[in-house]
């Protein structure tokens, strides 16, 4: 049996645990974290002055390296988890677009055989969940979703995309003031699915109806929603002040000021904030043209923006870099932008029972960190893996 240890004065544990430890990891495994030096024989892998970390866990992820999820491609999602955990994402949800309910279908399936397909050795962000980004939602609000599919919320398509990947959505996001949105969350959430409000011109009245209902996640919470007004809070006011909700947040300085997320985190505490990246397939690519879906779409200067129209589209931001940003911002600490992006967002979400955590029993997947918070190397099953370019 293959038995190490990670020496860290910086290790991320549950409980709000930061500091000393040994991270014990045998054959892919997290066998335990102990203070006292390990047995005679067990190899120390010295990481003293680096944070040792949960692997990043990114839930809004269209695509990267010139892949997309609505590709339909698994050697695509393959391709996408490859380039995450060279950044320190060890677990992600593949998320759709607004589309037909037939490609909204051919999307999951295509997740599905991806994830059932991964063998023991692959070095890739593991497949925790699908996130159906739309078709729920208000023409409004659409931002760089395709207007030609919106439609009601349906449990028959939602049902219809579950049987097509076996069971494997995790969070379906809705806009509140549409038709039968009580009715689609009561069902999403008693199948185990995380119900989510984004792409929204809802009232506060209507988005809180929403969270009564059983929704919990705010999508990219100010992109794409009702803005908050002393005499009309819409959903980013519902976001700010619903108790036990999480909210999104793209932390690349173009999608929300860093005013703006200070507001946010200090409205519902960071505990409750999760970092995204909202990837696209443009991430880690040069300045270009691209397509998201059936958009075209144009990435310039760090920022993407549909072709006809300007809206702002999804980003190219990074989980570490995102980690940076609020650190970097003076929003909060080191200790607390890393649990935004490992155990919130695996709270949120529902899948704190398999990622987020440094837990006995768990897969070794680790991100270690240097000082300034740059990823120095991603641990996937023990295994070491370099950050893109290394």
């Amino acid at each position: 049996m293959s038995t190490f240890a990670l020496k860290s004065d910086h290790v991320i544990l549950p409980g709000g645990i930061d500091g000393f430890g040994y991270v014990l990891v045998r054959d892919g495994k997290i066998l335990g974290v102990q203070v006292d030096d390990p047995a005679p024989g067990v190899e120390v892998v010295d990481r003293m002055g680096y944070w040792v970390a949960p692997g990043y866990v990114d839930t809004h992820v269209h695509g990267f390296m010139d892949h997309d999820v609505m590709d339909c491609d698994p050697a695509g999602i393959e391709a996408i988890a490859e380039g995450l955990v060279r950044h320190g994402t060890t677990s992600w949800l593949p998320t759709t677009l607004t589309a037909s309910v037939e490609d909204t279908a051919r999307a999951c399936r295509s997740v599905l055989e991806a994830h059932a397909r991964r063998e023991p050795g692959f070095v890739g962000a593991r497949v925790q969940g699908i996130f159906l980004e739309g078709p729920f939602f208000t023409e409004e609000h659409k931002g760089a979703q395709n207007p030609k599919y919106l439609m009601d919320p349906s449990i028959e398509a939602y049902d219809a995309w579950q049987a097509a990947c076996g069971h494997l959505i995790k969070k379906s996001a809705l806009a509140p003031e549409r038709d039968h949105t009580a009715e689609y969350i009561h069902h999403v959430t008693a199948d185990g699915c995380v119900a989510a409000i984004g792409h929204t011109s809802a009232t506060y009245a209507e988005a809180a109806a929403a969270v009564l209902a059983g929704a919990k996640v705010f999508v990219h919470t100010y992109n794409a929603m009702s803005g908050l007004h002393h005499r009309d809070p819409g959903a980013v006011g519902c976001a700010m002040t619903s108790q036990d909700t999480f909210a999104e947040l793209i932390c690349d300085g173009q999608h929300v000021n860093p005013v703006a997320a200070d507001a946010l985190i200090r409205a519902k505490g960071w505990e409750h904030v999760f970092l995204i990246t909202d990837c696209l397939r443009c991430g880690g690519m040069p300045d270009g043209d691209y397509f998201l879906g059936e958009l075209p779409i144009v990435l310039s200067g760090g920022a993407a923006h549909l072709r006809e129209g300007g809206n702002l589209a999804g980003s190219v931001l990074t989980m570490a870099h995102a980690v940076k940003n609020v650190v970097d911002w003076g929003l909060v600490t080191a200790e607390q932008a890393i649990r935004m992006a490992t155990e919130v967002p695996a709270r949120a979400n529902d899948i704190a029972d398999r990622c987020g955590s440094i837990l006995p029993g768990r897969d070794a997947d680790l991100v270690v960190l240097n000082a300034d918070l740059t990823v120095a190397e991603t641990y996937l099953a023990g295994e070491p893996v370099l950050p893109e370019g290394e």
